[in-house]
């Protein structure tokens, strides 16, 4: 597994806020899937309000 990080922003109630977040993933599409997870589920967001800008390793 590979270490990626992904990058963008996400509608809060105030506004956009950024984010930068690691993640062990076998590819950058797995590691998109696994972000947009990890915010549906800490922050209850849907994948409409999670815009991803970048995905690097």
């Amino acid at each position: 597994m590979s270490e990626f990080t992904v990058s963008g922003r996400f509608q809060t109630p105030r506004g956009q806020q950024q984010f930068e977040r690691t993640v062990s993933a076998e590819n950058e599409s797995v590691a998109v899937e696994h972000t947009y997870a990890d915010f549906g589920s800490e922050h209850g967001l849907k994948r409409t309000q999670v815009d991803i800008v970048g995905v690097t390793q």
